[in-house]
């Protein structure tokens, strides 16, 4: 697949996750646990921004992504939507994104090596 079609997965899929954030009542998925869903979501989130942004160095992608980790938990305070804000959520997003990027930093390490 070609940068574009990758970018417009990473666009599909961030409006998802922030739609889902937000919403009041979001419904309910097969997966328990809402830091098991913070991981699914911000995991898949930083392998589409890999793919998609294959030039932007890690660390910008990582930042970005527990910015909008963060950005989520400050919405999610207001009172009307009826969420809770948890700092642990941002933790637990900032985790997984950290650890998706260890592996690429890696894999990407050991195909320069292997050249």
């Amino acid at each position: 697949m070609h940068r574009g079609g990758w970018q417009l997965l990473l666009l599909g899929a961030t409006l998802f996750a922030v739609t889902m954030a937000v919403l009041p009542h979001p419904p309910h998925v097969p997966i328990d646990g809402d830091k098991y869903q913070h991981m699914l979501a911000f995991g898949t989130l930083t392998i589409l921004a890999v793919m998609a942004y294959p030039a932007t160095p890690l660390l910008r992608i990582g930042e970005r992504l527990s910015f909008l980790g963060a950005m989520i938990e400050v919405v999610q305070s207001i009172p009307a939507l009826h969420r809770d804000c948890d700092i642990m959520d941002w933790v637990a997003d900032t985790a997984i994104i950290a650890g998706v990027l260890v592996v690429v930093a890696l894999s990407r390490r050991r195909r320069r090596v292997a050249t």
